[in-house]
């Protein structure tokens, strides 16, 4: 006969979990050993999945970028969050800069250009996209776009050719 915990909030629930729920998502080594899992935007640029989620319309993910340049303008129609673990990154539109450790909420609308400066080595930062990030030209005109589809399809294929398989990205898609 086992004998109860002392404490009643060390008891684990007791009932199945819903059927229809999706397992939950793990991800040891966030930042990974492997470079061969961070996927390449452009050069020196990357992002590495985190969480695909094709029901909901946004992914997780962890962008990198080694040296310093222009990133992208683009808008987003819903909103996006980050968090800088490394570095440090700006919007040429904005007069803060975005520092390790630091948060930001981009409100839906908004048009804005990334930035990475000269003086910064590396930049880590775990951003959630919702939606869309549509890429414009300094007038508006749009000039492309990226959705949680588009994302996989990249992941896909650059999975497949760097070896990893195709299927690689399937582990992170909720």
């Amino acid at each position: 006969m086992s004998e109860a915990p002392a404490n009643p909030k060390w008891v684990p629930y007791r009932h199945p979990q819903p059927k229809e729920s999706p397992p939950e998502l793990v991800v040891p080594n966030a930042i990974p050993t492997d470079e061969r899992i961070w996927v390449p935007v452009e050069e020196n640029v990357w992002f590495r999945p985190l969480l695909m989620c094709v029901s909901r319309g946004y992914w997780m993910n962890l962008l990198k970028v080694r040296k310093s340049g222009v990133l992208s303008r683009h808008r987003h129609p819903l909103p996006v969050h980050g968090f800088v673990l490394k570095g440090e990154w700006r919007y040429l539109e904005h007069d803060w800069v975005a520092t390790e450790g630091g948060y930001v909420y981009e409100a839906p609308g908004e048009t804005h250009t990334l930035v990475v400066d000269p003086h910064v080595e590396e930049m880590i930062t775990l951003f959630q996209v919702n939606g869309a990030m549509i890429y414009v030209d300094p007038d508006g005109k749009t000039t492309g776009y990226d959705d949680v589809f588009t994302r996989i399809d990249k992941c896909r294929a650059h999975y497949t050719k760097n070896g990893l398989g195709g299927d690689y990205i399937d582990q992170f898609i909720r």
